[in-house]
């Protein structure tokens, strides 16, 4: 059965893309700790993050430097904090979030609320600065 990350790829739910190639996929966290907070996932749907292939974990960290890179420029934070948790949906991801302080990458705060148009607008800058 297919994870919920695996139907984003697919097109079968909708998300705020960021960027995608033929081995990995970027999109908003729908329930942020803050603003461009966003998930890097491999397409191959595997539930362990480190029980990919050595290069494919290489490369999708390659992958989300160049998110990170990106959300740095267009996102008012001192740094882009990483964080793999990989319990919440049994398909490897890294989150990649915006942080001024080592207190807004806990899990445990409240998530943020966006409007649609907000979301949209913060993919479409990450997007840009790619």
């Amino acid at each position: 059965m297919s994870t919920i990350f695996t139907k984003i790829v697919k097109g079968e739910i909708p998300c705020y893309k960021i960027a995608e190639d033929d081995r990995f996929f970027a999109f908003l966290d729908i329930n942020p700790l803050a603003k461009g907070h966003t998930l890097v996932i491999p397409k191959q749907e595997t539930d362990y993050l480190f029980d990919l292939e050595d290069n494919l974990l290489a490369d999708m960290n390659v992958f989300a430097k160049k998110i990170a890179i990106a959300q740095k420029k267009v996102i008012d934070c001192k740094r882009v904090g990483v964080a793999v948790l990989g319990l919440e949906v049994p398909h490897a991801h890294i989150h990649l979030i915006p942080m001024n302080s080592e207190a807004d990458v806990n899990f445990r705060n409240p998530k943020l609320k966006l409007e649609k148009e907000e979301f949209e607008s913060i993919a479409d800058a990450i997007r840009k600065a790619l």
